[in-house]
């Protein structure tokens, strides 16, 4: 089953008002929940929940012999006084975290630096797709939750930052 055929279903099941489904295709087995508004397949790898109004992704592949990403590491919850007038910045995906384009570029942005409304701050692998994702708030950042190649969930801290 590729993404093409779930998509299409997730719009019948929507057209058709179906509340939740479930389909098993070999080694393959899909359940979609609209409930919740979830999305969850699996299979012989893991694949993540993914909320059904935002585009259906999963882990990316890694060869055979290369090195997974390392689990993500993500940053203590800000401290009262500090940064409760952050305003953070979460993944609207699942997927793997880069901080530049391409290897040995440098990052989009650093924690110090300024920025608008709309510039990009990172990527998000998902399926082989690069999404870029964009700041939706101009400031300053001052926090980055995530490190490079780090996978991350949907609705994951990304960034902070103090709006200007």
């Amino acid at each position: 089953m590729n993404q093409k055929e779930i998509k299409e279903l997730i719009e019948l099941l929507v057209e058709k008002d179906i509340a939740e489904f479930e389909i098993e295709r070999g080694d393959v087995k899909l359940h979609i929940k609209r409930g919740g508004l979830q999305v969850a397949a699996s299979a012989p790898q893991a694949v993540p929940v993914v909320p059904l109004a935002a585009p259906i992704s999963g882990p990316s592949t890694t060869a055979v012999g290369a090195e997974a990403p390392k689990p993500a590491s993500v940053a203590p919850p800000p401290a009262a006084d500090d940064d409760a007038n952050l305003h953070i910045v979460k993944s609207p995906i699942v997927g793997t975290f880069y901080e530049a384009a391409s290897p040995g570029a440098p990052p989009f942005v650093a924690v110090g630096d300024s920025v608008k409304e709309g510039q990009v701050l990172c990527i998000i692998e998902a399926m082989k797709l690069m999404n870029e994702i964009e700041a939706d708030a101009s400031g300053e950042i001052v926090k980055q939750f995530v490190n490079n190649g780090s996978p991350v969930e949907y609705g994951m801290p990304l960034f902070g930052i103090r709006k200007s």
